[in-house]
């Protein structure tokens, strides 16, 4: 892996849609991401590299099978290539704006190989959730040997 993406942070949404990616997030990202429909109704934002790992995934599944055609479908017709400006801001698309329920206070979240974009209300119910039910996700995944 060649950066790892990891944090939050809490930025406002311009007029015009764009948005400051944060300066930890834009080294390791490059200066054109791929942003894509998320699950949780949130955003992916993907270096180019790491894009390019997924979709090649994505691509080796039968499309014969309808839950692969409906998950690439999702993935794939939903993203677009954003350039970052010289200030550090992404344009997020209207129809990933409204995927996410995207408002004026968004999170960026560092998620190992991505960074997740959320509404800030919708970030923060959704991590009082997973707060809540850490200790069982965290046996859950012992269970399975990945803790």
């Amino acid at each position: 892996m060649e950066h790892l993406l990891i944090g939050e942070y809490e930025h406002t949404l311009d007029e015009k849609k764009r948005i400051s990616l944060p300066k930890a997030f834009r080294t390791a990202l490059g200066k054109r991401v791929i942003v894509t429909r998320g699950l949780d109704n949130c955003l992916f934002v993907f270096s180019r590299d790491s894009w390019g790992k997924i979709a090649e995934k994505l691509q080796s599944l039968s499309f014969a099978n309808v839950d692969t055609r409906g998950f690439n479908r999702f993935m794939l017709s939903g993203a677009a290539e954003v350039d970052i400006d010289d200030v550090g801001r992404i344009l997020i698309p209207d129809h990933q704006k409204a995927f996410a329920g995207l408002k004026k206070r968004v999170v960026f979240t560092g998620v190992s190989d991505r960074v997740e974009i959320w509404d800030a209300e919708t970030w923060y119910r959704y991590k009082a959730r997973i707060d809540k039910d850490a200790e069982r996700l965290a046996k859950k995944l012992g269970e399975i040997g990945a803790l």
